[in-house]
């Protein structure tokens, strides 16, 4: 990946950064809606067994691909952590937890991203790899735990709003666990081209998440009545357009604007997932969530622009710092 920007006319860049900002910050919405009535893993696999498969396809007959059998390694590994650890753990919280919530609980996947980079640094006798924090990091991350503390203790406290030690605590090791297999996606030895890695993540990812279906019994709850139109618009919506389009979106981005700018993203989609769920769910916003949104966003942002200013490395093989979307493992730092 360049680490120059591609000149492009701006009514595209436009096109692009809304399709970023709105799709990824819908997808939490889209998600509450559809494991309503469709049992969360079931719901994630196969909508990345759909949409992987879409987009493998498309890649073979344009592009030709023929990814090597440690590519399939390595991305069946990023996917695990990024659509079983990530995706599946925000899916199957989201039966209880507000989509507002948590989008702000999974928002602090850049905090999660510095600490991990940080312990690989310790850990490499090279240290080639990971960066210690800075001290802009270290403010950043300080503003992103409190905000968290804000957002969820006092329900967590109490066993309100639909937020319990469980379900919070899942969230955050979706978080946690998308962060880390971003983190081996971008230091893979033979990183695969964006999309191709996308493709792979997906596919492999829905294997995963099948498995975790069976295994937490969800075919044998498994109705005609759970796929009432609501919940399979949703699906839809989160197979065809956050998957595909939103992804598309960002690829092209990263390679006609600036990381610091694409990567606005994570304290706009927030705001925008916030905002859906009030008004379409009419999910509780009050001043404490704005307040803790705000905070936490200030931290993201903090660390967004820390990080953008130091020199760019190696390019990696892709990046989101979501665990409710599918972009593959790696450029974001």
């Amino acid at each position: 990946m360049s680490t120059h920007a591609q000149p492009a006319p701006r009514g595209q860049l436009i096109a692009a950064f809304a399709a970023v900002y709105l799709v990824w910050g819908s997808t939490y919405l889209a998600i509450r809606v559809a494991v309503e009535t469709i049992p969360p893993f079931f719901m994630a696999a196969t909508r990345f067994a759909v949409s992987g498969a879409l987009l493998y396809g498309f890649l073979w007959f344009t592009k030709k691909i023929r990814p090597t059998a440690k590519q399939w390694r390595d991305n069946a590994i990023v996917g695990l952590f990024l659509m079983l650890g990530g995706n599946g753990l925000v899916c199957w919280a989201e039966q209880s937890v507000p989509s507002g919530i948590a989008t702000l609980l999974v928002s602090a996947g850049p905090f999660a991203v510095v600490l991990l980079d940080w312990a690989i640094h310790a850990a490499d006798p090279t240290k080639k790899r990971g960066a210690r924090p800075t001290l802009p990091l270290w403010i950043g991350l300080a503003l992103g735990f409190a905000g968290l503390a804000l957002l969820v203790g006092p329900d967590v406290a109490h066993g309100t709003g639909g937020l319990n030690f469980l379900n919070v605590g899942a969230l955050l090791a979706a978080t946690w666990l998308w962060s880390a297999g971003s983190l081996y996606g971008r230091y893979a030895s033979e990183p695969a081209e964006p999309f191709t890695a996308s493709a792979i993540q997906m596919v492999t990812g829905s294997g995963w998440l099948f498995l975790a279906s069976v295994l937490a019994g969800e075919p044998s709850r498994l109705t005609a009545a759970a796929f009432t139109p609501h919940a399979v618009t949703a699906w839809a919506y989160l197979t065809l357009v956050g998957s595909l389009v939103g992804f598309t979106a960002f690829v092209w981005l990263m390679k006609h604007s600036t990381p610091a700018k694409v990567y606005t993203y994570t304290y706009v989609n927030p705001i925008v997932a916030v905002f859906l769920g009030w008004l379409i769910l009419h999910e509780k916003v009050d001043s404490r969530i704005f307040l803790a949104a705000a905070v936490i966003i200030v931290g993201v942002a903090t660390i967004t622009v820390a990080k953008a200013r130091k020199p760019v490395a190696a390019a990696p093989q892709a990046a989101s710092s979501r665990p409710g979307e599918s972009a593959p493992a790696a450029a974001k730092s």
